[in-house]
C-alpha cells in the first residue's frame, strides 16, 4: 500500500521541500530583524478591548479618554526609544488578552487606573497591575472593580457579554465595645411630668422642670432635693444652666422666658416677644446670646444682658421643638415639627441651609462634644450631619418610636429616649445598638405613663439622667462588672445597624 502511494504521488515530498525553500527566499531579506511594530493596529486592539469590555464602566466618566491618551504617550515613547520598558507593559496587556481569548472567556483584567482601594478597608489590594477577587472568581468568574464616580462595586459577569451590574457596597464599621447601663436610682418629688433636665457645668447638681410649674434643684451625688423655684404659670418645657454666668434660663407654655440668678435664688429678668408657648432654649457657648423657639414657628435671638431681641429667625412652618447652638458656623440649628432642620447664620440672621431628609417631626437634636457633627432624631430615623453645611453622613435606624430626646457623651455613646418608654444606647461611629431598655412606670402610675421626655449625661459621662412621664427622675450608670466576654457584640445587630449607610 505504501509503495502504491509512492508511485501515485512521487513528487509530493519534493514539492513540499520546494515550497519551504521558496518561503525562505521570500523572507530572507527580513530574517533576524523581527516583525515590525504596527502601532495603529496595536492602538486599535487596545481601544477595541476597552470599549467592548468596559464601555458601561467608562461611559459616564472621562477615564477612557485619559487611558487612550496614556497609551498614545506610551506609543510615542516607544517610537522615540525613550522608555523601552513601556513596550513590555503593552506586550503584557496583549499577551493577557490573547490568553483570555484562547480560554474562550469574557473575563478580562482592568488596568490599574480603574482600581481604587482604600488600604484600611480593602483586603484585596496588592502591588500588581491587576487585582482580582478570588472569592467571586471561584463562584462565577466575575471581576470586582470600582466605579470612580460612584465609589461602589461594579460586578462584571462574563455570562452577560460585558454587562456591568452595579452593586452597592455595605460599609461595615466594627463597633466599639461599650459597657451596658443599669438603673442606679429613682428620684421622686415632682407632681407632674418631668419635661426637661439640665446638669450644672460644675457637676454638683442638676435641674428639672415639670408640668407642675416648678423648677427643682437636686444634688447629683445623693439625689436629694435642694431647692424649688416657682414663677411660671404653665408647663415648663426647657431649662438650661449657663457655664459663663450664675444664671438659669427657663421657658414654658405661658409664652415667657425667664432668667434666674443662682446666687440670689430669684428671677431677675424675663424676655417677652413670643406669641405662643416656648418649647426650646439654647445658649451660645461664647456669646451672651440666648435663642428660644416654640409654637409661633420662629426662633428669637436675645441679648441676655439687655433683654433686647436681636433677631427673629423666620422660615419654619410648624412648632420648633429643638434648638442647639455652637461656636462655629453655622451657629444656630433648629428642628421643627414641619420635618425640616434649618441652619442659621447668627450675624446676618438668615437661613443658610435647609435639611429636608426627615419625613417626621424633628423633636430632638444634639451636637457631638468632640466632633464637628450633630445628630437629629425623628420617628423615621436618627440622622448624622456634618457641619457647617449640614452634609448628610448616615442614618442610625432601629428606634421606631417618637423620639423626644437624644444625648451624646465623649465616649461615643448615643442615647435616644422615646415616648413609649424605650431607651436605646448606640455606638456613635458604627450605629450599632448595643442596649435596649424599656422603662417601668412607678407604683401609683398607670402603664401608659412610661414615656421618657428628656435625657442627658452628666459632666463626668458616668451617669445618665432621664425625666419621665411617671413624674420620676431615673439615674443610670455603667455596669462595672461587664466585660466584652460577658456582653459580646452581636453580629446580627452589626449587619442591621449598617444596612442604611
Amino acid at each position: 500500500m505504501i509503495e502504491e502511494l509512492k508511485t501515485l504521488y512521487p513528487t509530493l515530498e519534493s514539492n513540499c521541500e520546494d515550497l519551504v525553500l521558496s518561503s525562505k527566499k521570500l523572507f530572507q531579506a527580513q530574517q533576524g530583524k523581527g516583525v515590525p511594530e504596527f502601532y495603529e493596529t496595536l492602538k486599535l486592539k487596545i481601544n477595541t478591548k476597552v470599549n467592548y469590555e468596559y464601555s458601561n464602566v467608562t461611559k459616564s466618566n472621562e477615564l477612557a479618554d485619559s487611558l487612550h491618551q496614556e497609551f498614545e504617550n506610551i506609543q510615542t515613547e516607544i517610537k522615540d526609544q525613550k522608555k523601552p520598558e513601556n513596550k513590555r507593559q503593552i506586550d503584557k496587556i496583549i499577551e493577557d488578552y490573547q490568553k483570555d481569548k484562547q480560554k474562550e472567556t469574557k473575563l478580562s483584567k482592568l488596568p490599574q487606573q480603574f482600581l481604587k482601594f482604600d488600604e484600611k478597608t480593602s483586603a484585596t489590594q496588592t502591588n500588581n497591575t491587576y487585582i482580582q477577587n478570588d472569592k467571586q472568581q471561584a463562584q462565577n468568574k466575575s471581576l470586582v472593580a470600582v466605579n470612580p464616580n460612584e465609589h461602589q462595586l461594579s460586578v462584571i459577569e462574563p455570562a452577560r457579554l460585558g454587562t456591568v451590574m452595579v452593586q452597592k457596597i455595605k460599609k461595615i464599621i466594627k463597633p466599639e465595645w461599650h459597657a451596658p447601663w443599669k438603673l442606679m436610682r429613682v428620684i421622686s418629688g415632682h407632681h407632674g411630668w418631668v419635661r426637661c433636665i439640665a446638669v450644672d457645668p460644675g457637676n454638683q447638681f442638676f435641674v428639672t422642670g415639670s408640668s407642675d410649674r416648678t423648677i427643682k434643684f437636686w444634688d447629683l451625688a445623693t439625689g436629694n432635693l435642694k431647692l424649688t423655684f416657682t414663677g411660671h404659670i404653665s408647663t415648663i418645657r426647657s431649662v438650661i444652666v449657663s457655664a459663663r454666668h450664675p444664671y438659669l434660663f427657663s421657658c414654658a407654655e405661658d409664652k415667657t422666658v425667664k432668667c434666674w440668678d443662682l446666687e440670689q435664688n430669684k428671677m431677675i429678668r424675663d424676655y417677652h416677644g413670643h406669641l405662643s408657648g416656648v418649647y426650646s432654649l439654647a445658649l451660645h457657648p461664647t456669646l451672651d446670646v440666648l435663642v428660644s423657639g416654640g409654637r409661633d414657628s420662629v426662633c428669637r435671638v436675645w441679648d441676655i444682658r439687655a433683654r433686647q431681641q436681636i433677631h427673629v429667625l423666620e422660615g419654619h412652618t410648624n412648632t420648633i421643638d429643638s434648638i442647639i447652638c455652637q461656636e462655629f458656623e453655622p451657629q444656630i440649628v433648629s428642628g421643627s415639627q414641619d420635618s425640616m432642620i434649618k441652619l442659621w447664620d447668627m450675624t446676618s440672621g438668615k437661613c443658610i441651609s435647609t435639611l429636608t431628609n426627615h419625613k417626621k417631626s424633628v423633636r430632638a437634636m444634639a451636637f457631638h462634644p468632640l466632633e464637628y457633627t450633630f445628630c437629629s432624631a425623628a420617628s423615621d430615623n436618627l440622622k448624622v450631619w456634618k457641619c457647617p453645611e449640614g452634609t448628610f453622613l448616615r442614618n442610625i435606624s432601629g428606634h421606631n418610636a417618637m423620639i423626644n430626646s437624644v444625648a451624646i457623651n465623649r465616649n461615643n455613646v448615643l442615647a435616644s429616649a422615646a415616648d413609649n418608654g424605650s431607651l436605646y444606647f448606640w455606638d456613635w461611629k458604627s450605629g450599632y445598638n448595643f442596649q435596649q431598655i424599656n422603662t417601668i412606670a412607678q407604683p401609683g402610675s398607670i402603664a401608659a405613663e412610661n414615656g421618657i421626655f428628656c435625657c442627658t449625661f452628666d459632666q463626668s459621662q458616668m451617669r445618665f439622667l432621664t425625666g419621665e412621664c411617671d413624674k420620676s427622675i431615673k439615674m443610670y450608670k455603667e455596669d462595672e462588672t461587664a466585660t466584652p466576654e460577658t456582653h459580646p457584640i452581636d453580629d446580627i445587630r452589626i449587619e442591621y445597624a449598617n444596612q442604611n449607610y
